[in-house]
């Protein structure tokens, strides 16, 4: 292999006996490997874009480290990394062949990311979750529930409350209608939550499941995940229940296929996709842990691809029919079928540095200015202008590469909400890399 190729993976900073490490995970979960690697280490394999020659390697090394690097300690680094299905190649391309096969058959979605990510056993995941509240960046505790919530605080529901009402306002539970609240959400239509890894971002997490827990529970979430591979479609739909160590999450398959039958296209050519996709995942995490089974929790589960067509050529998304079809299509569908929805676009902001593929890494006033930058572009959000978000982004060409794009756009086209609140932003920042992924909070009323 003359000129090695790292796949797309996540990388992010672990300290390990009081030594700075970077780990490396692959997002689509065909290795279930974990490399962890000194600084050093890391800069070669950042050298393997597919670009660099053994030799232009060496010269780079020798340039950053004064020291000549043997050919074959290069070769033992590409076959270990073969090996472990992290490079581009032969290897890969058969084992992405078997699971995708694999999921294909199956009826359900496999909690990917558990044992990785985040906890698998679920004692210590309901701690771990538990700490993103109420530890020093966290919003606190989640409130006490009132009697006349239709979730009791074990998480089911109220007997009176699940047998013989719906969530329309004509048979509206008289408890509930006497204190002017509905079975479904009025108030909250929706959130913005990070899909960054928890480590880094689950206090942020905390915010916007923490306003969804003070609002009843509804008919289903709309996940509006971001996929992080190319895509066929601009969205990607599954009818695959998720599995979570606290519990599945069932999808709406009326609502599923209400939305198919209004779209042209095949919204389930890309569903291999979803297999390996966290930024769905993760918000079933923390909604099972805000419901606990036997809890019915219902989801229908979007990914959402590439919006370059709509910035190469300068246009509103909105003038692209394959997304103004899959937006109305929601609408009418929602709408006809009578379906109260809590919406969630999971979704984190700039992606900036060399890790990135920048050529200047991130200082103390680049943060500075990001963080300026993404509360103006944020204002957008709050404000329900999904042209103006766009545009913001649009107009420099997504330089800082906002991965959530998609997702947020998507949902404020949706939602019907009259306003936004910014609840919580935060950076990660890897001064290994000199590299940084922003993300926020949001609330929409």
């Amino acid at each position: 292999m003359d000129f090695p190729k790292l796949r797309n993976v996540i990388i992010f900073p672990v300290q390990m006996s009081g030594q700075s490490l970077l780990c490396l995970q692959d997002p689509q979960n065909i290795s279930d490997k974990a490399l962890f690697l000194p600084p050093p280490l890391y800069f070669i394999i950042s050298l393997f874009d597919g670009r660099h020659s053994i030799l232009d390697i060496q010269t780079e090394y020798m340039r950053r480290f004064g020291e000549f690097l043997f050919t074959e300690k290069i070769e033992e680094i590409i076959h270990q990394l073969d090996d472990t299905l992290f490079l581009e190649g032969e290897k890969f391309q058969e084992a992405l062949r078997q699971k995708e096969e694999g999921f294909k058959k199956a009826f359900f979605r496999e909690a990917a990311f558990a044992g990785k990510s985040y906890e698998r056993e679920p004692g210590r995941l309901k701690d771990q979750l538990l700490g993103y509240f109420t530890g020093p960046e966290g919003p606190g505790p989640l409130p006490e529930r009132k009697e006349i919530n239709p979730v009791r605080k074990d998480g089911a529901l109220y007997p009176a409350l699940s047998n013989g009402y719906s969530n329309s306002d004509s048979q509206l539970h008289p408890c509930l209608k006497k204190t002017g609240l509905s079975n479904g959400v009025k108030g909250l239509k929706g959130v913005i939550a990070p899909h960054i890894d928890f480590q880094r971002g689950g206090s942020c997490y905390a915010f916007s499941h923490r306003e969804v827990w003070r609002n009843p529970l509804p008919d289903c979430f709309i996940i509006f995940g971001t996929a992080h591979t190319l895509m066929v479609h601009p969205f990607s739909l599954t009818q695959k229940e998720f599995i979570t160590p606290l519990g599945h999450l069932e999808v709406d398959r009326e609502l599923v296929d209400a939305i198919q039958s209004r779209c042209p296209d095949d919204l389930f050519v890309g569903e291999g996709i979803h297999r390996s996709e966290h930024s769905i995942e993760f918000q079933c995490v923390f909604l099972r842990y805000l419901y606990p089974e036997p809890t019915r929790v219902r989801i229908v589960p979007i990914l959402s691809g590439s919006f370059h067509e709509a910035i190469e050529r300068g246009i509103s998304p909105m003038e692209l029919p394959a997304i103004r079809q899959f937006i109305e299509a929601i609408k009418e569908s929602v709408s006809s079928l009578g379906r109260e929805v809590c919406y969630i676009a999971s979704a984190d902001l700039a992606h900036m540095g060399l890790q990135f593929g920048d050529r200047e890494g991130i200082g103390e006033y680049d943060l500075r200015i990001l963080e300026e930058e993404d509360r103006e572009m944020l204002k957008h959000a709050e404000r329900m202008d999904g042209e103006g978000f766009f545009a913001s982004i649009s107009g420099e060409r997504d330089r800082k590469r906002i991965c959530g794009l998609p997702a947020i756009y998507a949902m404020l086209k949706v939602m019907g909400a009259k306003e936004g609140r910014l609840l919580r932003y935060g950076q990660a920042f890897t001064p290994e890399t000199q590299s940084v992924v922003s993300f926020a909070s949001l609330a929409f009323y």
